[in-house]
C-alpha cells in the first residue's frame, strides 16, 4: 500500500507567522489584553465564580464607565496634556441631569443639559490652556475644585432623586440580550474613536500635537485648536459616563464622580499612554480599565482586603508604565 503525505506548510509561511507573533510583543494593545487574561485566568483557578455569565457581565458594567471616560482622557494625554475635572463633570452632569427631571422638562432636554455642562467644562479647560496659557495641570486642577464646590452649593449635600421615564432608566440598567447598556455604549464609543485617531486628519493631528508640538504647527496643523478640540471631547464624555450613572442608580449624590479622574488616568496609563505625548489608543485605555476593573472584581471574589485594590492598582500602574519604558530604551538601542 502506498501512503500519502500530508501537506505541510512551507517552512517560510511558518516563519513568517512566528515573525509577526514575535513583533505582537511590540503592541501595547496586546500585552495589556495579555495581562487581563493572564488575570482572568488567575482568578477564575481559585474560584469558579469569575468566570460566570452574570459575574463577567457585572465587571464590564462596573467599569463601563471608567473605560468610557478614559476614551476622551487618552485624547488628551495624547496631546501632552492631562484633564483632572472629568470626575467634576461627571458628578455636576449627572446632578444637572437629575435638577433637570425634577423640575418636569422632557428627557431629551434632561440629558442635553448634563452634556452641556460637560462641554462648557471642556471649552473652559481648552480656552485656559491655549487662549491664556495656564498648564493643564492647573487650569484642570482648578476646574475640578469649582465643580466640586458648585455640587455642594446646589445640593447642600442632599442627593437629588427626580422620578424618571423608563425609557431612561433603560440606559443604566438595560441589556440588549445579555450584555449591559453601558458596555454596548462603551464599545460602540470605542470603536468610533478608535477609527477617528487611527483613519481621520483629526486623530493624526492629535498625535502630531503630542509628538512634536512645533513641529506640527510648522506642519500647518492648528495644534491650539486640536487641544481645545479634546479637551471638549474629554469633558462630554465625562459627562455622558455621569449620566449612565445616574440613570442606573436614579439618584444623583453630591459626592459622584469624585476621584473617578485617578481610575481614568489609571485606566490610560496602563493602555500604554505616555504622559509625555504622542503615544497611546483608545482601544488601550479600554483594555486598562478592563484590567483595573478585573483586579477589583478578583478581590471582592477571593475576600481580599478591599482597602488593598489601590495599592494593587497603584502597583499595576507603576509595572505598565516601567515596562513601557524599558520597551522604549530597548528598542532605542536596537534601533
Amino acid at each position: 500500500m502506498q501512503t500519502t503525505d500530508v501537506d505541510t506548510p512551507p517552512k517560510g509561511i511558518v516563519m513568517q507567522v512566528l515573525r509577526w507573533m514575535y513583533d505582537l510583543r511590540l503592541v501595547r494593545e496586546v500585552n495589556v489584553l495579555i495581562a487581563v487574561l493572564a488575570v482572568g485566568l488567575l482568578i477564575s483557578l481559585a474560584t469558579p465564580y469569575f468566570l460566570t455569565t452574570n459575574n463577567l457581565m457585572g465587571v464590564s458594567r462596573a467599569f463601563s464607565l471608567t473605560a468610557i471616560m478614559s476614551i476622551g482622557m487618552v485624547m488628551v494625554i495624547i496631546t501632552g496634556g492631562i484633564d483632572l475635572s472629568v470626575g467634576s463633570a461627571m458628578g455636576l452632569a449627572s446632578l444637572i441631569t437629575a435638577m433637570c427631571f425634577d423640575a418636569g422638562f422632557a428627557m431629551p432636554i434632561s440629558i442635553l443639559a448634563g452634556l452641556g455642562v460637560g462641554m462648557c467644562f471642556g471649552l473652559t479647560n481648552g480656552l485656559l490652556i491655549t487662549a491664556i496659557g495656564l498648564p493643564p495641570f492647573i487650569a484642570t486642577l482648578g476646574t475640578l475644585s469649582i465643580g466640586r464646590g458648585l455640587m455642594y452649593m446646589i445640593t447642600h449635600g442632599v442627593p437629588v432623586t427626580p422620578d424618571t421615564p423608563p425609557a431612561f432608566s433603560a440606559l443604566g440598567q438595560g441589556y440588549v440580550g445579555f450584555v449591559p447598556v453601558p458596555v454596548v455604549i462603551m464599545i460602540i464609543l470605542m470603536v468610533i474613536f478608535a477609527l477617528v485617531m487611527q483613519r481621520t486628519r483629526f486623530g493624526r493631528h492629535v498625535y502630531a500635537t503630542g509628538g512634536n508640538e512645533y513641529a506640527a504647527r510648522l506642519s500647518g496643523v492648528k495644534t491650539n485648536r486640536i487641544k481645545l478640540y479634546v479637551y471638549i471631547l474629554s469633558s462630554t464624555i465625562a459627562s455622558l459616563a455621569g449620566i449612565i450613572g445616574f440613570s442606573r442608580y436614579l439618584s444623583a449624590e453630591p459626592a459622584s464622580g469624585f476621584g473617578s479622574e485617578l481610575d481614568v488616568i489609571a485606566a490610560a496609563a496602563i493602555g500604554g499612554a505616555s504622559l509625555a505625548g504622542g503615544v497611546g489608543s483608545v482601544a488601550g485605555a479600554v483594555l486598562g480599565a478592563a484590567l483595573v476593573g478585573v483586579i477589583a472584581n478578583g478581590i471582592v471574589l477571593l475576600n481580599i482586603n478591599t482597602y488593598a485594590q489601590q495599592a494593587i492598582t497603584g502597583g499595576v500602574i507603576l509595572i505598565a508604565v516601567s515596562l513601557d519604558v524599558l520597551r522604549n530604551k530597548l528598542s532605542g538601542m536596537n534601533g
